[in-house]
């Protein structure tokens, strides 16, 4: 099992800057692959970013360039740079985490992100 711990959103401006956190505890094997998700009002959890133990990450086109996930191994604490925000990146951000990537085994409580025009 593994629990999964957001923390970090709130309400930033157009052009600002966020970092949502992701702490996880239990199964480290389970916590190989981590990923961020999001879900906006309306509309379907999609992709965001994810990355491995190893340090292979992979993001959406969408958040590019803007985006930038990291984690801690010591930690096992996973971090979401948030850059350039606009007000289209207003969702609920969700962790998740499993042994591969692009798997989604846990899932966090999830964090509300809003961005303002």
């Amino acid at each position: 099992q593994v629990q999964l711990v957001e923390s970090g959103g709130g309400l930033v401006q157009a052009g600002g800057s966020l970092r949502l956190s992701c702490a996880a505890s239990g199964s480290i094997f389970s916590t190989d692959a981590m990923s961020w998700y999001r879900q906006a009002p309306g509309k379907q959890r999609e992709f965001v970013a994810y990355i491995t133990r190893d340090g292979r990450s992979n993001y959406a086109d969408s958040v590019k360039g803007r985006f930038i996930i990291s984690r801690d191994n010591v930690q096992n604490t996973v971090y979401l740079q948030m850059n350039s925000l606009q007000p289209e990146d207003t969702a609920v951000y969700y962790c998740a985490a499993a042994p591969v990537a692009l798997r989604t085994d846990y899932w966090g409580q999830g964090t509300q992100v809003t961005v303002s025009a």
